[in-house]
């Protein structure tokens, strides 16, 4: 039997961040309709380390992609000059249960992670959209900004980071790509320095408390949250969360795993009724997106298995067709 080993590089050149982004779009399109097992996901704590494990499994039966993610969340990684985030993804031929591929799913993580909030903000955000805000400067902000520049025409980009040091090092990096990103990229001082004049803000970070105050929003603003992945965890104001149109990845996973909605809603400022739609029933047209320039949207995604093993299945795809990665027998 033979295995196809992707690595981050390989992941990276088959599939671009645009073409994530219509991937993602159908496979929550297929969450929302029911048309994909998926369990929630299995969290392994590793207390003696301060880590979590996650074991993310799905099956898309329109599309009949099968795969497995195994993620990890290791946050004293960056004191040993490792990432926090480590990933494998495994791709299963559906018509067989064969294993046919693994492939690095740290960066295809991090992929899926900004086609979500790019597929969001093509679907909620005002069309006329040209300054973007985000909030954590590592490897998730990065590829929310290349989705949010991918679908709008994005002139001005704010970064914010609890670390000064890594919002210079992101901002940097971020100038000196090609294709949609914009030349103009700053480092904010301060959460209302990037947030006044954003049309669309993002936030990745590992907050236990929101990241800027609701007062400072701009009228009109959709706001990706990615972050806060844990019912402990918070990045948006609940004074935010109370107001905007709520549409979020899961509403099964959110309402266990999301601190954005889970902490308001102990408090009895929201209830489950107040989400408006999963993302998929906008995708697939059976839920309007924006209804005025000037209420506020909200996409919060805690991250679905569908998202990965989609994506993944296009990775194998492509990959077999630039000759890419290393063919194993086992």
């Amino acid at each position: 039997m033979k295995l196809r080993v992707l690595s981050r590089n390989d992941v990276r050149q088959a599939v671009s961040m645009a073409q994530a982004i219509e991937i993602v779009k159908g496979a929550f399109a297929q969450l929302s309709a029911g048309q994909a097992v998926v369990p929630i996901r299995t969290q392994l704590e590793v207390a003696r380390h301060e880590g979590i494990t996650l074991f993310m499994p799905a099956y898309l039966q329109e599309s009949d992609d099968l795969g497995v993610k195994i993620v990890s969340f290791f946050p004293h990684n960056l004191e040993v000059g490792l990432p926090t985030i480590h990933a494998l993804v495994a791709v299963v031929d559906a018509g067989t249960g064969r294993p046919v591929a693994v492939m690095d799913g740290t960066y295809l993580t991090a992929l899926r992670t900004g086609a979500a909030s790019g597929a969001a903000t093509d679907l909620l955000a005002r069309t006329d959209a040209r300054v973007a805000a985000i909030f954590g400067a590592g490897a998730q902000g990065r590829t929310q900004l290349e989705a949010v520049c991918q679908v709008r025409d994005i002139e001005k980009a704010w970064i914010y980071d609890v670390s000064r040091e890594a919002a210079e090092k992101c901002a940097e990096e971020m100038r000196g790509r090609s294709g949609r990103i914009p030349g103009h990229i700053i480092v904010a001082s301060s959460s209302r320095e990037a947030v006044r004049e954003a049309d669309v803000i993002c936030t990745a970070t590992t907050a236990r408390a929101p990241v800027f105050t609701d007062a400072d929003l701009k009228a009109g603003v959709h706001i990706n949250a990615v972050g806060a992945f844990t019912p402990e965890m918070q990045e948006v104001p609940e004074d935010t969360i109370q107001r905007a149109r709520l549409v979020v990845d899961s509403r099964e996973a959110c309402w266990a795993e999301a601190g954005d909605l889970i902490i308001p809603r102990h408090k009895g400022l929201i209830s489950e009724s107040d989400i408006y739609a999963e993302l998929g029933e906008i995708a697939a047209g059976t839920k309007r997106g924006r209804e005025s320039e000037e209420e506020i949207t909200f996409f919060k995604s805690v991250g679905n298995a569908v998202q990965d093993v989609s994506v993944a299945r296009k990775v194998l795809e492509e990959a077999g067709r630039l000759g890419l990665g290393l063919e194993v027998e086992l």
